[in-house]
């Protein structure tokens, strides 16, 4: 079935009148000067790392996974990988199991689900963040083991945790990207991965920039300062308005613009206001849109990619960079080239958005996900 939507188009090169020619990929974008112009068509949300969503998580197997790309396709989000929560390790090869099967019959009615994002177990004990103290080291037989379930498509590190160089190198030849995070690491032993990573072809990135991972002094830069001076990491970024000061935000755009991402990072209470929730078998009380330990730690977010998208704009964003920040640069960073921009050849994922940039319609591959009026 081919279909047909004008409006204001969000490209690469800016937002202009036009329409889109699609199926199951785009095969026309065009200039239409009489586009409508409180409709606008962007490229659909590519989520680098979520935990859950509509109820469902990841570590809850092929039902919770189903369960939370749907709820992330009706907010805009038509990519996603399924994220990990640090766990027994069974229960770690359970997920990658569950997202696997899931990656072959795919989710009518929800976002594309090309792999797995896995975080933890592979951190660092002493900066665990909402994460349960189940860590292991990143042995050569642990990462071959993932490695031949083909599911990975980005993985968490601690630097300083025993192999770290050594696994880093192993995901890099796979094609898996290495995110530096949950980690108390020297400057230099972040360094260390970053160029094992690079030397043998990869792609390296933080795993949500600044939270869990310390902060920067003129003595001693950490893995913040390595992570924002190289000139090849990508960077996840959770645009909640609890995890980030907007200068931090700022800061990263300064640094990185064309390699900035926002993420949820969002837990299985995403989508259902505030209340108890669950976080990897511990208890989470969400309020005021924020997700927190009984401690008071931040425990992932309840974002979704449509309000990230709001705040950038708010904070100052041009909202055709705003888009690239969950579209372009988060598929360039997973190497997904089919999908991330309005260009002809590439998958049919589109968001549609009215003029106070609230979700109206999403199309993954083609497909309408939110009920059509007749």
């Amino acid at each position: 079935m081919t279909r047909t939507l004008a409006g204001q188009l969000v490209t690469p090169d800016g937002v202009r009148a036009g329409r889109v020619v699609f199926g199951t990929h785009l095969q026309g974008v065009e200039s239409q000067d009489d586009a409508p112009g409180g409709v606008f068509i962007l490229p659909g949300f590519i989520d680098a790392h979520v935990h859950g969503g509509g109820g469902g998580d990841t570590m809850d197997g092929e039902a919770g996974i189903r369960t939370l790309a749907r709820a992330h396709a009706a907010r805009g989000t038509t990519t996603l990988l399924p994220t990990t929560i640090t766990r027994p390790w069974a229960d770690v090869l359970g997920a990658l199991h569950a997202v696997r099967q899931v990656m072959t019959t795919g989710v009518p009615g929800g976002a594309d689900v090309p792999g797995a994002h896995l975080e933890g177990p592979f951190i660092s004990p002493h900066r665990l963040g909402a994460q349960p103290n189940h860590t292991l080291a990143p042995t050569a037989e642990r990462v071959e083991a993932l490695l031949t379930l083909g599911v990975l498509r980005a993985v968490t590190l601690a630097p300083e945790v025993d192999g770290a160089v050594t696994a880093a190198a192993q995901f890099a030849r796979a094609g898996v990207r290495v995110g530096v995070g949950h980690t108390v690491a020297t400057y230099a032993q972040t360094r260390a991965v970053l160029d094992a990573v690079h030397a043998n072809g990869g792609q390296a990135a933080s795993t949500h920039l600044y939270n869990a991972m310390g902060g920067l002094t003129g003595r001693e830069p950490g893995p913040l300062g390595a992570l924002l001076t190289d000139a090849h990491a990508y960077h996840e970024l959770i645009l909640d308005g609890h995890h980030l000061h907007p200068a931090s935000f700022q800061l990263a755009l300064a640094c990185a613009p064309d390699r900035a991402t926002l993420i949820t990072d969002a837990m299985r209470a995403a989508g259902l206001g505030d209340g108890p929730s669950e976080l990897g078998g511990q208890a989470v009380q969400v309020e005021g849109g924020a997700a927190r330990l009984a401690d008071g730690t931040l425990a992932g977010s309840v974002l979704t990619l449509d309000v990230a998208l709001r705040h950038a704009v708010y904070a100052g964003v041009p909202l055709a960079h705003a888009s690239a920040l969950l579209s372009a640069h988060p598929a360039r960073s997973l190497k997904l080239t089919d999908r991330g921009e309005l260009r002809a050849g590439l998958r049919a994922d589109l968001v549609v958005l009215n003029a106070d940039l609230h979700v109206q319609q999403v199309y993954v591959a083609g497909t309408p996900i939110l009920e059509e009026n007749p």
